[in-house]
């Protein structure tokens, strides 16, 4: 259970405090609701670009990291399809550092032409590196666009193409800055050996003279229902065949996401799963094998991807996919099997919730989610999904129709 308390500034800054006397660091996690859905489909890439302009400096103090260094303090941030995250950690008694730093930004970055120029560049030699010379690195800009036709998770969160970072100019960023990173669209946790009153004030002195922007309605498309099962080939020059099959399946805080989650971990989580047990360990038909989902908060997606032995035929790859698939879904679950992953579940997030960033960005997240003690009742959810509803999760959403499949061919020599 993760003990909180909340308070909301005038100009709608959610603030939630952790208060954790056994731990003299503090965490400061600040969460803002946007996200590479929330971009537009000709300038993709913006939400993780300003991850990095963030840290290029505001008009009061030039460098964001030197004076959190001074203090003790480190920091880092990451960008999803759904929220952008920037976090920290420092010494209790030089808490007040943070709010300075981070209030500052928020109020007045540096629309530096010089700042902007860096940045991009450093984003798009990331976009190079990892996406585009890498092996297999251009798989979800392949798979996203046919897997989804109408939703922005049809784009990764670097960009659908390094174009729309290179030809990002100074009015796009503003824009995108003032329509988005403001208080009523933020939520701060602040975690560790602090006291709720006095973090609450200082979140008014730092936080409330920062004026409420205009609110930003989310008004995304919806995608519609899957009809017709998608394939994707490629061709490119990587060490083995790979293998990627998705389906759509719940968001995050939808009814029916965490069956969904669970039999994810039946059939791709570890070396006991019966995709390895079945595809790598017994038939050889894989070297790995494994599935995933993306927990993302509109529906998303569940994945399945393995890497083919050499002399193995897609098509006989993935009909004993589809077979260990139909298992599931015709067969109950034993109860072993189903101890074992909810168990694996169970643990995992326990184990999580001792770092106390862990604590903080899950009250951020249930908050995103519309309630921030989504992170308390995580447990629950997960312990009330039944061996029956995993296999009703398969024959809903783990069938033909719904699902897009892509071959990354490995090129002949």
């Amino acid at each position: 259970m993760i003990e909180y308390d909340s308070y909301r500034l005038n100009n709608g800054l959610q603030v939630y405090v952790i208060p954790d006397r056994s731990i003299r660091s503090v965490v400061m996690n600040l969460a803002y609701n946007v996200g590479a859905r929330d971009e537009e489909p000709g300038m993709t890439g913006f939400a993780h670009l300003f991850e990095h302009l963030m840290f290029g400096g505001s008009v009061n103090i030039p460098e964001f990291d030197t004076p959190l260094q001074k203090v003790g303090g480190e920091n880092n941030a990451y960008t999803t399809s759904d929220y952008t995250n920037y976090y920290m950690t420092l010494p209790a008694s030089n808490l007040e550092t943070g709010f300075w730093l981070e209030s500052d930004r928020m109020l007045s970055l540096s629309f530096s032409p010089g700042v902007l120029e860096t940045q991009k560049k450093v984003v798009i030699e990331e976009f190079k590196q990892r996406y585009i010379n890498r092996p297999y690195g251009d798989i979800w800009h392949k798979l996203r666009p046919v897997a989804y036709s109408t939703h922005p998770y049809r784009w990764p969160v670097i960009g659908s193409e390094i174009s729309h970072v290179e030809n990002a100019d100074m009015e796009n960023v503003r824009s995108f800055f003032f329509t988005h990173y403001n208080p009523d669209n933020a939520v701060l946790v602040v975690a560790g050996d602090v006291d709720p009153d006095n973090i609450f004030e200082m979140s008014d002195k730092w936080f409330g003279p920062i004026d409420r922007q205009t609110d930003y309605k989310r008004n995304l498309p919806e995608e519609p229902a899957q009809t017709k099962k998608r394939e994707v080939i490629v061709e490119a020059d990587v060490p083995q065949n790979a293998l990627y099959k998705v389906y759509h399946i719940p968001g995050r805080g939808q009814n029916g996401y965490r069956a969904v989650d669970l039999l994810s971990d039946l059939l791709g989580r570890g070396k006991s799963s019966r995709l390895h047990d079945k595809l790598v360990q017994k038939k050889q038909v894989f070297t790995t094998v494994g599935a995933n989902v993306t927990g993302t908060l509109d529906p998303g997606l569940l994945v399945i991807q393995g890497f083919l032995k050499d002399g193995i035929d897609f098509g006989d790859a993935e009909r004993l996919v589809d077979g260990v698939i139909a298992e599931v879904r015709d067969e109950i679950v034993t109860e072993p099997e189903y101890n074992k992953i909810i168990n694996q579940a169970v643990s995992s997030l326990a184990f999580s919730r001792v770092e106390l960033l862990s604590r903080a960005t899950a009250i951020a997240y249930g908050h995103l989610l519309g309630n921030p003690d989504y992170a308390n009742k995580e447990l629950d959810l997960i312990r009330s999904v039944s061996r029956e509803s995993v296999c009703e999760a398969a024959g809903k959403y783990l069938i033909p129709e719904n699902s897009t499949t892509l071959q990354y061919h490995r090129k002949k020599s």
